[in-house]
């Protein structure tokens, strides 16, 4: 795609230096003001596209240290530079074309076959030169090759306006050339203000027209997006660079979110080629959120563990207990503080309607050395837990007992086997039980985890 690019504005740079030099020579030789104004727009039109040869090849660069967001925008001031170039040949076509007329010099025009031959011929090329430029800059989103279609184009209906006026001076009105001249004039200083007005645009980072809604209704339809809180879109070269802030679920673990911003991004490139998406998300309180749910976020933005938490919706007020996990080596009052700070932000949130117990328990220890028990400690604990399971008979096929010795006590794991059709707390709870009696059994018992799977 890069070569295309520099393919076809090299191609233009040596169509406008031959059109100029045919020009400069006809326009000298019989005198008319038109070709000559022609002649000095295809020399602008060679230094335009020389400077559109070297904007594409600069903005092919990757994007670095000093220009995170790639070498695009040189593009758009190579183009504004042609502007400028159009504007200043007008201005001396007006001029000198005024003074003729004025001065009634447009006797010493000379109308030939030669004048016919190189506007009809600059016509023709004029012709398939924009409309290659236009296929390649609408291919690859290049405002300089863009500029320089423009530049082809506004060639091609001026040298037709000289055509008429060469005509003109043909059948004795020498006033025609300076007409055409002054129309010529006129078309130059439209492309130049539409090519300006677009390139001052771009530069000015002006939103591409529908971009924003566009890019919002594609980000709505991504799953886990509540809302599309704000698009901002501009263009550099032939990338478009865009800012997206979408609200979600402020409940959802981060892993989670870390996967909406991701495929907000690839829905954005596969909708929008050449588009570059920066996704920020704004945590929000949706509407079903449960009081649960707003707990667990209040704690998680604390960093604190919480778990059975319960509520109770009484008559005038909401009861809420839950279990909160410390360090176990704080003091009381220390654990005691960070208690009181979660239940009055529990309070804050939900309104002074509520109640707040706190079940202060030490965190379990998360990283212990230890060791495989001996084989024969392995099977008395099984051996126990068989035996304390056979009482209640809810629990049934103790196995894959594992235990581990630590310094703080043994760690014993084991799974069981309980009727398929039991209640999830009804398990728990017998479970629970389980492990309780194991402990009790055992002083060298420090904890037990216990894990029930359905009866096949």
């Amino acid at each position: 795609m890069q070569s295309e690019k520099e393919s076809v504005a090299l191609s233009s740079i040596l169509a406008s230096a031959g059109m100029a030099i045919a020009k400069g020579i006809i326009g000298v030789s019989s005198g008319s003001l038109a070709i000559l104004s022609e002649a000095g727009h295809s020399l602008i039109d060679c230094g335009a596209a020389i400077m559109t040869y070297v904007a594409v090849r600069v903005s092919g660069k990757p994007a670095d240290e000093e220009h995170h967001y790639g070498h695009g925008k040189v593009e758009s001031v190579s183009a504004l530079g042609e502007t400028a170039l159009l504007f200043l040949l007008s201005g001396i076509v007006i001029w000198e074309a005024v003074m003729r007329l004025i001065n009634h010099e447009p006797h010493s025009v000379v109308a030939n076959y030669w004048g016919f031959g190189v506007i009809i011929a600059s016509i023709i090329i004029d012709y398939y030169r924009a409309r290659a430029l236009t296929r390649t800059a609408k291919a690859t989103q290049s405002q300089a090759l863009e500029a320089d279609a423009l530049h082809f184009s506004s060639d091609m209906w001026s040298s037709g306006a000289v055509l008429i006026g060469l005509v003109g001076v043909w059948f004795g009105f020498g006033w025609a050339d300076s007409a055409a001249a002054l129309v010529v004039a006129v078309l130059v200083c439209v492309a130049g203000w539409r090519l300006g007005h677009r390139t001052i645009m771009t530069l000015t980072d002006t939103a591409p027209e529908g971009a924003a809604e566009t890019i919002t209704h594609i980000v709505r339809a991504v799953p886990g997006v509540v809302a599309v809180e704000q698009v901002r879109a501009r263009d550099a070269g032939d990338r478009t660079f865009v800012d997206v802030t979408v609200a979600v679920n402020r409940a959802l673990p981060l892993e989670r979110v870390a996967e909406i911003k991701a495929a907000v991004t690839a829905a954005v490139a596969a909708n929008m080629p050449r588009t570059e998406a920066s996704v920020t998300t704004d945590p929000v309180a949706i509407d079903d959120e449960t009081i649960v749910d707003r707990i667990m976020v209040i704690a998680r933005n604390r960093g604190l563990a919480v778990h059975h938490v319960t509520v109770h919706s009484l008559q005038d007020k909401t009861a809420i207990s839950l279990d909160l996990e410390v360090d176990g080596k704080l003091t009381l009052a220390e654990a005691h503080d960070i208690a009181d700070a979660l239940e009055e932000a529990i309070a804050g949130e939900l309104g002074d309607k509520v109640e707040v117990e706190t079940h202060i328990e030490p965190l379990q220890p998360g990283d212990l050395s230890g060791r495989e028990a001996l084989p024969e400690r392995v099977v008395a604990v099984e051996a126990a837990l068989k035996e304390l399971a056979a009482a209640d008979k809810a629990l049934r096929n103790i196995h894959d007992v594992r235990v581990r010795e630590t310094d703080d006590g043994e760690i014993v794991n084991f799974h069981c086997h309980a009727d398929p059709g039991m209640t999830v707390l009804a398990v728990h709870e017998k479970v629970d039980g389980l492990e309780r009696a194991l402990k009790e059994h055992s002083s060298l018992i420090k904890r037990v985890i216990g894990h029930a799977e359905p009866m096949r």
